[in-house]
């Protein structure tokens, strides 16, 4: 028989063409001769055949390509270990295979063998990326709102209970080089503009210690970034100010995007006895991160990686 009379592989190898291939053998036809006839090989006819025979019409249900033996796959050991670290940190693959030494695609295999990646999102709008060609043409800058503690709270303990009444809040300034994700942050009493600018002037600073001249600055439309005295600091400080669009906070979205790594890496991922050392502990974790944390937008390569002339200090 030809082999273009054969039905596509699909069907050759479907449930239903495997019972037809027994079907044939039990009417009285040798398995070759049958297996020849419904275009797979005898050797395929064979295995079955032997699987109806042990185990009636049941074996020959669809079953997984995986194979019996993996001699390569990661020990059970060290995907716990993958697995553990997976929800104590809540890193991707990226993250998670520089701290333990491992490949991305590894981690990346393991954790959706157990079922821990992360779930698809529903579908967004088409967004427009776009990055700067050299650190500090474009400086993100935002605040983010947090309540301040005198003792452990139900964030942490999980019952609902507020245990730090009337305590208040303190206010995240954060700024985020749009080119390099070199960031600086504060914890500030206060939004208002006096604080705001007086971040603005020492971020600045900073970020002209580590060799990057800041020309612009991105902010959303808050009342301290829409203040005289704002445009009076960046004129002062020869920043070009930009603004977002109303409602439209992606706009700032690499600002948006390392509180969100900020609030689950540093605010709430360790159980501070207050929030004062909630905010002492602000400015080793930003070590941290400029000069050794993988960074995904980075090819897994820290911020301080793409500031030329500190390639070498921290690698």
């Amino acid at each position: 028989m030809s082999d273009r009379t054969h039905p596509p592989a699909r069907m050759r190898y479907s449930f239903e063409s495997r019972c037809r291939t027994v079907q044939a053998i039990l009417v009285g036809g040798s398995v070759g001769a049958v297996a020849r006839a419904h275009g797979v090989s005898r050797a395929t006819g064979y295995r079955w055949w032997c699987r109806y025979r042990s185990e009636g019409w049941s074996g020959l249900d669809d079953r997984p390509c995986t194979p019996h033996r993996q001699p390569r796959r990661t020990a059970p050991e060290l995907e716990a270990r993958i697995v553990k670290a997976r929800e104590q940190s809540g890193d991707g693959p990226l993250a998670l295979g520089a701290k333990l030494g491992l490949a991305a695609s590894t981690v990346g295999k393991v954790l959706r063998r157990r079922g821990r990646s992360r779930r698809p999102r529903a579908p967004r709008l088409q967004a427009v990326r776009y990055e700067r060609e050299r650190p500090g043409e474009l400086l993100h800058v935002d605040i983010k709102k947090l309540g301040r503690f005198w003792q452990v709270g139900k964030r942490i303990l999980q019952d609902g209970v507020g245990r730090s009444p009337h305590a208040g809040w303190q206010y995240l300034h954060v700024a985020v080089d749009d080119h390099s994700r070199l960031a600086y942050a504060e914890v500030l009493p206060t939004e208002r503009r006096e604080d705001a600018v007086a971040f603005l002037r020492r971020a600045v600073a900073w970020y002209r210690e580590q060799g990057v001249v800041v020309e612009a600055v991105l902010t959303d439309n808050g009342a301290a970034y829409v203040s005289h005295r704002w445009r009076e600091a960046c004129a002062s400080l020869g920043l070009r100010h930009l603004r977002t669009r109303p409602y439209t906070p992606r706009t700032n979205g690499k600002a948006e995007r390392f509180i969100q790594t900020l609030l689950r890496q540093w605010a709430y991922r360790y159980t501070y006895p207050t929030s004062a050392h909630r905010a002492r502990a602000l400015s080793g974790w930003l070590r941290w991160y400029n000069r050794r944390r993988p960074h995904g937008s980075l090819g897994g390569r820290p911020p301080v990686s793409r500031v030329s002339h500190l390639c070498g200090q921290y690698t």
